[in-house]
């Protein structure tokens, strides 16, 4: 143990830096954003030991106190979702709605295929018209997939 004692006495930086690493290891591969906190607080002490005077009990010390100031304050005023209630990035045709298309198959009894965003869907008028070949529409939704288009202003 005396080892230890030894190693901390002479590199701190490097023992807090390793804390830190340890911990945002574990929030990485668990992703529970508890350690984020605690990471980086152990990176803040890992600055604070150029401060002279300082020793391991008031390291640790500071390191307890910021670790529950952070969390306590993370908790309570940021968001616990932070995906909000936008459009899904990964939903490829949900993400289309609003966009332009063209039409590259005539519609008949409501029912056609238009060409937007570099591939062709199978589509329905959202009014029943009848879309000829090359005009833009606009999709309005999507369901399945199945686009729902209307006439271009």
């Amino acid at each position: 143990m005396g080892w230890l004692i030894d190693l901390y006495a002479t590199h701190p930086f490097w023992i807090w830096l390793a804390i830190a690493g340890l911990f945002l290891v574990i929030e990485v591969s668990t992703g529970t954003g508890w350690l984020l906190w605690t990471a980086a607080c152990a990176a803040v002490v890992a600055l604070l030991t150029f401060i002279p005077g300082g020793n391991a009990a008031i390291h640790l010390a500071v390191w307890a106190a910021l670790t529950i100031v952070t969390t306590v304050t993370a908790r309570r005023y940021l968001p616990r979702n932070i995906s909000g209630d936008g459009p899904d990035i990964n939903d490829n045709i949900g993400r289309l709605v609003g966009h332009q298309g063209t039409v590259t198959e005539s519609f008949h009894n409501g029912r056609g295929r238009v060409f937007v965003d570099g591939k062709e869907w199978a589509a329905v008028a959202e009014d029943g018209d009848a879309h000829r070949s090359d005009e833009t529409v606009v999709i309005v939704s999507a369901a399945g997939s199945v686009l729902t288009v209307k006439t271009a202003a």
